[in-house]
């Protein structure tokens, strides 16, 4: 059996085994929750899940007059974030005696806070990323040698945030830096994923699920979701490096396409054979 065999078959077997919860391999900020830039105190209740899945890098907000104080300046256009907070005070309340007892009163009002990626001028009050950080996971060997010779590739853009896809319309790759991911794995079969979506474009393979793709949620989508991820856990395979847990959080992912395409058993197995194709471009070959 060649690679593709081998990684389809334990694919399909995690399938039949049921669904694993599918996870994002990176990380939004490093390791901290949502803060205030001011007081550095975190948010709590509400408010942190209203911020911990911000779109952005580092974990700190500030209200836009907090950023205009520290001599800086929301960005034009950005739209923050409501958070809330409880104002309290006190008033008299009349008893039945005819007596008066102070009570606090509890009122509950929100403010917008922005991220520090919003705004300009407030680099001077964030603590450089340490480099033994940025460097966490390394780089494996194999790995870097199937990216950087893929032929004719398209555009890879590293980028600190919360999101990595590939843009057809100036075949562009963006991925978050490789620090926020928590291992090689996570980082390689998400660079994959996004480098076998690129061989669909028009100039490469010309996958009619790309470039006819319509919108989210299609059935295009859905199918080229499936190629892109079971092209990833072919090209790790061929790395050296799909692990059980890129596996099964591949087989997870592709069960919850099949589910929304009303369980079509053919899905598999068509993706796995686009992904094949896909493969074989970023790694040069060209099978008989």
């Amino acid at each position: 059996m060649n690679v593709y065999e081998i990684i389809t078959e334990r694919i399909l077997k995690e399938l039949e085994s049921g669904t694993i919860p599918w996870h994002k391999p990176w990380k939004s900020e490093l390791g901290e929750e949502p803060a205030n830039l001011v007081s550095k105190k975190a948010y709590r209740g509400l408010n942190r899940f209203l911020l911990a899945h911000s779109p952005y890098e580092r974990p700190y907000f500030c209200t836009y007059n907090q950023a205009q104080e520290l001599g800086g300046q929301v960005r034009k256009g950005e739209k923050g974030t409501p958070i809330i907070f409880w104002k309290t005070g006190t008033y008299t309340k009349a008893q039945d005696d005819g007596s008066e007892s102070e009570e606090k009163s509890f009122l509950l009002r929100y403010y917008t806070v922005f991220n520090v990626a919003q705004c300009e001028g407030l680099d001077k009050h964030l603590q450089p990323i340490p480099e033994e950080k940025k460097n966490a996971i390394g780089s494996h060997e194999q790995a870097e040698f199937i990216a950087s010779h893929y032929p004719s590739p398209p555009n890879i853009h590293y980028k600190s945030g919360d999101r990595a896809y590939y843009r057809p319309a100036h075949d562009l790759v963006v991925i978050p830096e490789r620090y926020q991911f928590s291992s090689q794995a996570e980082f390689y079969s998400t660079l994959f994923h996004e480098l076998t979506h690129s061989t669909g474009h028009a100039s490469r393979l010309n996958r009619a699920t790309l470039t006819d793709m319509v919108h989210f949620g299609s059935t295009n989508y859905s199918k080229e979701e499936l190629v892109a991820e079971m092209g990833a856990a072919f090209l790790c395979g061929e790395a050296g490096i799909a692990n059980e847990a890129a596996l099964k959080n591949s087989a997870s992912y592709i069960d919850g396409w099949r589910r929304k395409l009303k369980q079509d058993s053919k899905i598999v197995v068509h993706a796995a054979a686009q992904a094949q194709k896909a493969a074989d471009w970023i790694l040069g070959r060209k099978p008989e």
